[in-house]
């Protein structure tokens, strides 16, 4: 039983970190999944690499940051929609390329913005994994979450796709 105990402990601690996250809450906002599925998704994509073991999906519904977590029927509800939700995101974003929008200007600010959200991804891991605490590291990782929250939110804007 602690072993059960432990892995919700670990696991909802992770989740916890990342959901509060607020480039990860900008993200979310302004994507076609909620809260919920994403951590749904999370929890049936990842956390069998905390649990290192297979986890059948009683165990994964449990793992959700509800006091009690969730029945097996509406965790796999949620699983089914929030793929649903990625999948009709990825044919978005093929169908802007067969259509030729994807090469345009309009899109080169999101782009930076990807880039910007792999260096700060980077930057962030390296601190964590290094145990670095550098005060002119920190500050860096800092300063670049600040811009990523401010370009991310003028991107969010519906405005932001307009033809300059």
């Amino acid at each position: 039983m602690a072993g059960k105990s432990n892995l919700k402990k670990n696991v909802q601690g992770w989740l916890t970190r990342i959901l509060q996250d607020p480039i990860t809450k900008i993200l979310i906002k302004n994507s076609h999944l909620t809260r919920a599925q994403i951590e749904t998704l999370l929890i049936d994509i990842l956390s069998e690499n905390i649990a290192e073991r297979k986890l059948v999906y009683e165990e994964k519904a449990k793992l959700r940051l509800l006091k009690e977590g969730v029945s097996r029927g509406a965790f796999n509800r949620t699983l089914k929609q929030a793929r649903e939700n990625v999948i009709k995101s990825i044919y978005t974003l093929i169908l802007l390329g067969y259509l030729g929008i994807l090469e345009t200007s309009n899109l080169e600010p999101y782009m930076e913005i990807a880039n910007k959200l792999r260096t700060y991804t980077e930057a962030y891991r390296t601190l964590i994994e290094g145990g670095v605490t550098e005060t002119e590291h920190i500050r860096m990782i800092n300063m670049l979450q600040k811009e990523l929250e401010e370009g991310l939110r003028n991107l969010s804007k519906p405005k932001s796709l307009k033809r300059t």
